[in-house]
């Protein structure tokens, strides 16, 4: 069977991180071969990179140097777990990968958008989601859920909430420009109702990819964290 790559994207506090565990458990669950990874992270480089791109000491960071910075934690990451998972028929579920960049940096920091696709094709090598679903929540309900927690604060949740509206808006408008490839849910539910919509989401998808219907698994829809 094929590989699969699924991109889960959306704004900070929009349930992503989570959805995208209880996805990939629920797969596993079901039988299918799972790589569950993040972006910017995903290897001991990216990771690196991501604790001096989300750190708060690093507040005077450029759009430019930020952009920049997420594309060499994504070569990384595509070369070193994304390629060769496909490359063994795995499904890869990444939890936010090129569209984040275009709707945080081109969306929310006005960055050209030709600019930021090509870095990105350098740090891809062409290799893109076959599927990306997209937890769409309005702003201030995002706020509320990342602020509820305050042992996740970063550099970016100092951000305005027109910086949050720019960003949902280039997210929306992305998948309204590839409707075929782009799922969008309502994350505004409990994470379970959303994490089940999801895998049937995915399963539906992989059965049109592949042309076959498959059986799903009983799941225990429990958040994983």
């Amino acid at each position: 069977m094929p590989g699969l790559f699924i991109a889960i994207e959306g704004i900070d506090g929009s349930g992503k991180t989570s959805v995208a565990k209880m996805l990939a458990t629920a797969l596993i669950a079901a039988g299918r071969n799972v790589v569950l990874t993040r972006e910017p992270g995903g290897t001991a480089i990216g990771e690196q990179i991501r604790n001096v791109v989300l750190s708060e000491s690093s507040i005077g960071m450029t759009p430019e140097t930020e952009t920049l910075l997420f594309a060499a934690a994504r070569a990384q990451h595509v070369a070193e777990i994304i390629k060769p998972a496909l490359a063994h028929d795995r499904m890869v579920i990444c939890d936010r990968y090129v569209d984040s960049s275009l709707a945080y940096q081109w969306g929310g920091r006005g960055l050209s958008k030709e600019l930021i696709l090509s870095v990105q094709g350098m740090a891809t090598n062409g290799i893109m989601p076959d599927l990306r679903i997209l937890l769409d929540v309005p702003v201030e309900l995002a706020m509320r859920r990342r602020f509820a927690d305050s042992n996740r604060s970063n550099r970016l949740d100092n951000e305005q909430v027109q910086f949050y509206e720019r960003v949902r808006a280039a997210y929306l408008a992305l998948a309204t420009s590839d409707s075929k490839g782009w799922l969008v849910v309502d994350a505004e539910r409990d994470l379970q109702e959303i994490s089940l919509e999801v895998f049937r989401l995915v399963e539906s998808a992989r059965n049109l990819l592949f042309g076959h219907a498959t059986g799903t698994a009983s799941v225990d829809w429990r958040d994983p964290r």
